[in-house]
């Protein structure tokens, strides 16, 4: 699950490194599955070669509680002074009623732009143990390891003008507006090629040139920067309606696919159901690289805050525990500690372990199948981490 990375300063004698790292665990199953990310990534300081220090505030309708907004401006100074940050969820029936402006999606919202996060990395990944779980056929998913990355604070969703207005004959008229500047194109590309060069070096380009302006002019973007910079990449285009019949007739052509804001929206949840289950997909949210060459990240799963399971032990933590690897390869160039942790993932499922999510109901895939509270999952991962060092 190679990811776009950038270094940290060593910190003693090139053996042990340090990194910070900022905890949100927002709301709904949010602090259930964090939690069990803190006690893998205690083993990884207890084992690995670098150690992370860790600080903790709050996000969303957990930050209205305690501040009266969805994101404290102190929260947003410690999220920069930070090198990377652990989101666990945002929202919930409890905080619906507030004003649009106040509610709990919008500390998410807020802390993407203030870190001048612009992409969004979204692996779908199918691990063997889960075939099963897929809506397609397992000879279609077989080995899938494919990546996603959306541009995120540009296209239709952040045009302008936008709104609903009431035209010359007084009925109502919905507008939005489908803008991309060619900074914004260029510098999503990039982190496709450059991650592509970490992969298999395949680029998939999609958009809807035939009839949106907006994306052709996309698409001459991508395809001049890749001659231009990138010419050991191989690019490919792809209609957006093509892409998603393709993602379901034969996902494994593609490698890394990069995409407008909707699109991306609508594709990478496509994905998701590739693999079988929310609860086993990571993210990251992810701006340039600074001037010291890190690459600073926010990284949260991508299933929601389901507030109806709260508390009850039996979410699924191991897309926040693979956020976690996904952050220690991308903003620390942590390739080992990111490493154990996916194979400790592995392991752990081969050996039988499973949320209730990811179970299957009966049939010869049950046998062997042991279905576990969320804190055991946690446990049973850190456990794996530990062998993955010791053996």
């Amino acid at each position: 699950m190679a990811v776009v990375a950038s270094a940290i300063p060593e910190k003693v004698c090139g053996v042990v490194m340090e990194g910070r790292i900022l905890l949100l665990a927002g709301d709904g199953i949010g602090p259930d599955v964090v939690a069990e990310a803190v006690k893998v990534l205690e083993c990884v300081n207890a084992c690995g070669r670098r150690r992370y220090q860790t600080s903790e505030d709050y996000v969303g309708g957990a930050a209205y509680d305690v501040y009266g907004v969805p994101l404290h401006d102190d929260t947003m100074a410690k999220a920069k002074a930070h090198d990377g940050v652990l989101l666990g969820a945002v929202g919930g029936e409890t905080w619906e009623s507030l004003p649009f402006s106040l509610r709990p999606e919008r500390g998410l919202l807020a802390l993407r732009k203030g870190l001048g996060l612009f992409a969004n990395v979204r692996p779908a990944i199918v691990f063997e143990p889960l075939l099963h779980a897929s809506s397609l056929k397992p000879d279609i998913v077989k080995g899938l390891d494919i990546v996603i990355i959306r541009e995120l604070t540009g296209g239709l969703y952040f045009g302008e003008p936008r709104g609903i207005q009431r035209d010359k004959d007084g009925q109502r008229v919905g507008v939005n507006t489908l803008v991309y500047h060619e900074h914004e194109i260029r510098r999503l590309a990039r982190v496709g090629f450059e991650m592509a060069r970490l992969r298999q070096k395949k680029v998939c380009s999609i958009d809807k040139a035939n009839v949106l302006e907006a994306t052709g002019l996309w698409r001459e973007v991508v395809s001049a920067l890749q001659e231009q910079e990138y010419p050991d990449i191989a690019l490919t285009h792809m209609y957006v309606d093509n892409a998603a019949m393709q993602l379901v007739r034969c996902p494994s052509q593609f490698d890394v696919l990069i995409t407008t804001n909707m699109f991306g929206d609508i594709l990478s949840d496509e994905a998701s159901m590739l693999t079988g289950s929310l609860g086993m997909l990571p993210s990251a949210s992810v701006g340039d690289v600074s001037s010291d060459g890190r690459r600073h990240g926010l990284y949260e799963p991508v299933h929601g805050s389901a507030p109806d399971i709260a508390g009850q032990g039996i979410a699924n933590p191991l897309a926040t525990i693979l956020s976690l690897a996904l952050m220690l390869r991308s903003s620390f160039l942590d390739n080992d500690a990111a490493h154990a942790i996916e194979d400790a993932v592995v392991r752990v499922l081969r050996a039988g372990y499973r949320t209730r999510d990811i179970a299957p109901t009966g049939g010869d895939d049950a046998q062997g199948v042991t279905v576990v509270s969320t804190q055991a999952m946690g446990s049973h991962v850190a456990h794996s981490v530990r062998e993955h060092w010791h053996a």
